[in-house]
């Protein structure tokens, strides 16, 4: 077959573009929760259970898998709020999306940010979550976070055809840092994408004074 322009402009026209590649990747969705304690606005924060094989012990937010039977990502972080904190769907109001994460692990992360609206105590799956706890909000507006960079080099594989590219083993790869934030609270560390996302939300808050 040989497209014509025809094909091509019918193929291509009005088409929304995406993360190139995406459809090989894995898909999360988190939901950075605030909650109203004492008359202010805390942000919660869980403890990953001890006993799960990924990231046991680490501080993060609610949420998980894109599944296909999920509407969207946002259903997703919905579903996974409701599913870690034992609440109920009515108890969730997303008030907008953060801007997603690419991640170099083949991953794309969309987080959502919200409130959650209980008059009774959580009652967390302890088979995902160890514990919880909330943070004031204002503390990570008057403390920013401590930051390291990570340096990010290119490693081509054995197998890798160096003779097809120009300078062969020589070739100048490019190579880049990222952020990494550390957020402390009492005996808790906060870092990793929680705290990425966590300074993409104060970086908002900010912009919007």
């Amino acid at each position: 077959m040989k497209p014509s322009i025809v094909d091509i402009h019918a193929r291509i026209n009005g088409r929304s573009a995406g993360v190139l590649g995406n459809e090989r990747f894995y898909k999360f969705a988190v939901f950075l929760p605030l909650i109203e304690r004492q008359g202010e606005l805390h942000v919660l924060f869980e403890v990953r259970a001890h006993t799960l094989r990924r990231q046991p012990g680490e501080v993060c937010f609610p949420g998980g898998k894109v599944d296909r039977h999920d509407q969207s990502p946002k259903n997703a972080a919905i579903r996974e709020t409701c599913e870690e904190l034992g609440i109920l769907e009515r108890e969730v109001s997303v008030m907008g999306e953060l801007d997603f994460l690419v991640t170099s692990f083949q991953s794309i992360v969309y987080p959502f940010a919200g409130v959650i609206n209980v008059a009774s105590e959580l009652s967390p799956n302890r088979d995902e979550v160890e514990e919880v706890f909330t943070v004031p909000l204002s503390h990570f507006i008057a403390n920013p976070p401590e930051r390291h960079d990570i340096r990010v080099h290119v490693q081509p594989d054995d197998s890798f055809p160096f003779h097809l590219i120009p300078n062969g083993e020589e070739y100048n790869w490019s190579s880049s840092s990222m952020p990494e934030f550390f957020y402390y609270y009492q005996d808790y560390v906060i870092w990793g994408m929680t705290a990425r996302i966590l300074y993409h939300f104060i970086q908002l808050l900010d912009e919007n004074k």
